[in-house]
């Protein structure tokens, strides 16, 4: 079916393979996401525990004004009033992402018990978390992960956890499927920092080109709470866009080793974040220039 992306509808196929049969087989884990480039995983959390923090982050968000007035708060519905849809201030939010609702979904049991079955020890997370309010109208450029957290070690994994029922109309997580598989983008933009670099971040805005050059699919899925999506940091992505009339509430967290070197931009009390790649007069090499440069 065809699906919003920023700029163009582009076919989308939503036929991610679930991975809730091989949990208890690490060995199988980490062959599917070698594979795949990721783990779809229906019912990690609690599904109350979700709805919990999915409470907490929505009467937060009622405080500044980005719910619909007379509207159930569990719903979510986005105060078309609101100044920007688009840019709600979320992400790293100390007033969000320190709520202990959401970092006993974040940082709790079920999501710790998993990596350190799947990386074979005491695992960690990044103290810097992505949380994510996106109103109608919000969507995000295709990516690898790897360009804005790549100084640690690169057996690093992102978790894409829903907060709420995520249904196609309101923009979930879209993967290009095979794109793990892309070596010279990999050799290339793959081994970029935006703050050493001074590069985009985001590799393209045409995911049509992306599958007419180099291969692979784009798919997606609806996603219930309790649900997570694990994937690699080499698995291109972007989030489709919200056409709904709802906040799409999402959360996308690093695991890693904790034994292993760590990107020192994501820890600490205060995490300083993008130091260069985020300052007004950054000199950002333009996405034509840079393709460009790396020859893709």
């Amino acid at each position: 079916m065809k699906l919003p992306f920023i700029h163009q509808e582009v076919d989308v196929t939503t036929d991610l393979r679930e991975s809730n049969d091989i949990l208890d087989n690490p060995q199988a884990l980490h062959e599917r996401i070698s594979e795949d480039g990721y783990l779809l995983i229906r019912g990690l959390h609690d599904k109350n525990t979700v709805l919990s923090a999915r409470q907490k982050i929505l009467q937060k968000l009622e405080s500044k004004g980005m719910i619909a007035p007379n509207t159930p708060l569990m719903d979510g519905i986005f105060n078309p009033d609101f100044p920007d849809p688009t840019s709600t201030g979320s992400m790293g939010n100390i007033e969000l992402t320190q709520l202990p609702e959401f970092k006993t979904v974040v940082e709790g049991e079920p999501i710790m018990t998993f990596f350190e079955h799947f990386l074979g020890g005491e695992a960690r997370t990044f103290d810097f978390k992505w949380l994510r309010t996106a109103g109608p109208g919000s969507g995000s450029p295709i990516h690898y992960d790897i360009v804005f957290m790549g100084r640690g070690t690169q057996d690093l994994y992102s978790c894409w956890t829903p907060f709420g029922e995520v249904s196609l109309d309101m923009g979930p997580i879209v993967f290009c499927l095979g794109s793990n598989c892309f070596d010279k983008v990999r050799e290339t933009y793959g081994q970029s920092d935006v703050d050493r670099d001074l590069i985009q971040g985001h590799f393209s805005d045409d995911p049509i080109e992306i599958i007419e050059k180099f291969g692979g699919h784009w798919a997606t899925t609806t996603f219930s709470p309790g649900d997570v999506i694990i994937f690699s940091m080499f698995l291109m992505h972007a989030s489709l866009v919200n056409t709904s009339n709802k906040i799409r509430i999402t959360a996308d967290t690093r695991y890693q080793l904790a034994s292993e070197a760590i990107d020192e931009r994501w820890i600490g009390e205060n995490p300083k974040g993008h130091y260069a790649w985020k300052k007004k007069d950054a000199k950002i090499e333009s996405l034509e220039d840079s393709r460009k440069r790396w020859g893709v």
